[in-house]
């Protein structure tokens, strides 16, 4: 599986978002570090099929939206950092409902809620009103509706924001176990010792520009510091350093 990204440039009249960005993703874990406003959620919702480049290319596999968005978007799972929930319903029953938007034989997708529903220890809430449910078990419903179809792709904008410990460790260790099923990760975070401890590779962005790209261990190296949040602060008081 491969996500190719290709001199990929968004746009709103004269402000730049976005400005040639180039990636590479293989299978694994991925982490899209950077400040408010450096261009995250942008990459994200373009990467999701939500947003338009302005210029350049998004291929999944070597296909790309415009002759191949159904079968592109059946192989993506999408968190946004926003999405509002069916406040009646209970997670069981957003859940059926999802698997029927996305086409999941009946007895499929009996079996794919009641293994995420291990997975994301969601088993005491499972059908309780999703307007009655913790921040906690609100965020976890929320990555479980995006797993219904068993997507090979993970586009996570910041999935761990405002979790308490527990319920953070639960969907990192979501994460570690689908990056042993071959599938690939790119989260945003604003916990770079999180990314630090579960990323094989990161992407540090700022200002639209990805300034660093690389293993945890080569930033530090390259960086002369001891972790990532002091490597991000010497990237950007010492100037891009663009790769």
């Amino acid at each position: 599986m491969l996500l190719e990204m290709k001199n990929l440039c968004k746009s709103y009249g004269e402000t730049i978002a976005l400005d040639r960005l180039n990636l590479q993703l293989t299978p694994g874990i991925y982490g899209l570090l950077g400040p408010n406003g450096a261009g995250k959620t942008t990459l994200l919702r373009m990467i999701a099929g939500i947003l338009e480049p302005t210029e350049g290319s998004i291929k999944f596999d070597n296909l790309n939206y415009k002759n191949n968005e159904i079968e592109i978007k059946q192989n993506i799972a999408y968190l946004s950092g926003n999405t509002k929930l069916y406040d009646t319903l209970s997670p069981y029953e957003l859940l059926k409902m999802c698997s029927d938007i996305y086409g999941v034989q009946k007895e499929e997708a009996e079996k794919r809620i009641q293994e995420i529903t291990k997975i994301l220890k969601m088993e005491n809430f499972l059908y309780n009103k999703i307007g009655h449910l913790s921040t906690g078990q609100t965020q976890k419903v929320n990555i479980a509706r995006c797993l219904v179809h068993n997507p090979k792709y993970y586009i996570l904008d910041e999935a761990t924001t405002g979790l308490d410990i527990i319920s953070s460790q639960i969907i990192l260790d979501f994460m570690k176990q689908e990056k042993a099923k071959g599938k690939t990760i790119l989260y945003s975070t604003h916990y770079m010792e999180e990314a630090e401890n579960i990323c094989d590779r990161v992407i540090m962005i700022n200002k639209g520009i990805v300034i660093k790209q690389g293993t945890p261990k080569q930033i530090k190296e390259d960086t002369g510091t001891t972790n990532l949040r002091d490597a991000f602060f010497t990237m950007i008081g010492g100037g891009s350093d663009e790769e």
